[in-house]
């Protein structure tokens, strides 16, 4: 599996609103699922959008855990979308190099149920991998459900003993994040009813 290449929409180094504690973020570009409403329509097509290699997503998570402050430490990564699982030997890559090479919480978010993630390419050996599961299709009818649920059809998977239910329940709701260009980013599970731009 050397060599994979990820079709990345965005990498976020440091946020609070995307999984417990302080976190590096990843949204993969591409989702063929066209959930009404969808948090992230701008990660829908599947055209190239930043190619990296998985060595090279990796270093960008390893410089962010190295130069995080001492009082912030990234304790784990979040990966989201778009839709991973339309990349899975990229994420499966991905995710072998996050838990060979460090002891980082792994939180996926995906539109497909567990029960369809086990049924696709590589999907029981991705599941071994993670931490913790977000699953199902956004349903902007049925409402908002607590923590990182964005609909209440979305199931919490604890796939290891790594985190409770009141771990991803207390993640904030949204975050604001400004970086030194004085770039916005809204990101979380809150829909910002005004934001410039907007990630997961």
């Amino acid at each position: 599996m050397k060599n994979l290449i990820i079709n990345v929409h965005s990498i976020i180094p440091y946020t609070q609103a995307n999984g417990p504690g302080m976190r590096t973020a990843i949204w993969f570009q591409g989702c063929v699922l066209n959930c009404p409403g969808c948090y992230n329509p701008q990660t829908r097509s599947t055209e190239p959008n930043r190619l990296f290699s998985v060595d090279a997503v990796y270093e960008r998570i390893d410089f962010a855990v190295r130069k995080c402050l001492p009082d912030d430490l990234v304790q784990g990564i979040t990966i989201s979308g778009g839709e991973p699982f339309r990349q899975p030997a990229g994420l499966l890559g991905l995710l072998q190099r996050i838990r060979g090479e460090s002891d980082l919480s792994i939180l996926v978010f995906s539109g497909f149920t567990l029960s369809e993630i086990a049924q696709q390419p590589h999907g029981d050996d991705i599941l071994r991998h993670i931490d913790t599961l977000i699953a199902g299709r956004y349903q902007s009818g049925l409402g908002r459900g607590m923590g990182l649920i964005g609909s209440t059809n979305q199931r919490i998977h604890l796939l290891t003993d790594r985190y409770r239910l009141s771990d991803i329940i207390k993640t904030p709701a949204s975050e604001v994040i400004i970086d030194r260009n004085g770039h916005v980013t809204f990101t979380g599970i809150f829909q910002w009813a005004s934001r410039k731009e907007h990630a997961d």
